[in-house]
């Protein structure tokens, strides 16, 4: 059990703004003792209640392909100061073996995911909000190298998905509650200043 309650860092932005390499820039200024991720992406309903397009292709992008309601109970077992053990998602990728991950407390607990600001319930248990932002055409370069390298979608693919599901998405559920975050950190080049002002800020919240 934890000592006092822990501090809650929630992390969003469009996909392809560059959330990964933020947190692990930010995760790596923290042991492993200190620090607790918790990712959205582990949170996908299964393949066969994902909602499905006009064109019969299933959006992993809407709001309503997560499990708001697993991921909003994790997170509140883990400020609690309980583990939480969960099972990775894999997409849609056959040859990824899903493994079970344990989620253990921490004095910081980052919550990850391009809805974290739009499901107000999560929103609401933050105590620091941070937007990563990125240029349209960054954030499209940075989805095509992921997309096939981690979930195996080819070129096409992708540009169908960025256009018909991830930019609607950005436009409707993301991008409106750039507003409500503490801190707005660009990341198109560079973000070490960002990072390092944050690092501080709550290191001084876990140590006093």
């Amino acid at each position: 059990m934890l000592s006092k309650t822990p501090f809650i860092i929630g992390i969003t932005g469009g996909s392809g703004s560059g959330k990964t390499r933020f947190l692990n820039g930010l995760l790596s200024k923290f042991s492993a003792n200190e620090v607790c991720l918790i990712s959205q992406d582990n949170y996908y309903k299964p393949r066969e209640e994902q909602p499905i397009d006009i064109k019969g292709i299933k959006n992993f992008d809407l709001p309503e392909s997560i499990d708001f309601d697993a991921y909003k109970r994790d997170i509140e077992t883990l400020k609690k100061g309980e583990t939480v053990t969960i099972k990775e998602y894999t997409f849609n990728n056959p040859e990824a073996e899903p493994t079970l991950i344990t989620l253990k407390p921490a004095p910081v607990i980052v919550v990850e995911g391009i809805f974290v600001l739009y499901y107000q319930p999560i929103a609401q248990i933050l105590d620091m909000k941070l937007y990563i932002d990125a240029k349209d055409y960054i954030k499209l370069i940075r989805r095509i190298v992921r997309d096939d390298k981690e979930r195996g979608y080819d070129l096409d693919d992708v540009l169908y998905r960025y256009e018909h599901h991830v930019m609607p998405t950005y436009e409707k559920h993301i991008k409106p509650y750039k507003s409500e975050a503490d801190i707005v950190i660009p990341n198109h080049k560079k973000y070490d200043s960002a990072l390092d002002v944050i690092v501080t800020y709550v290191r001084s919240k876990i140590h006093h």
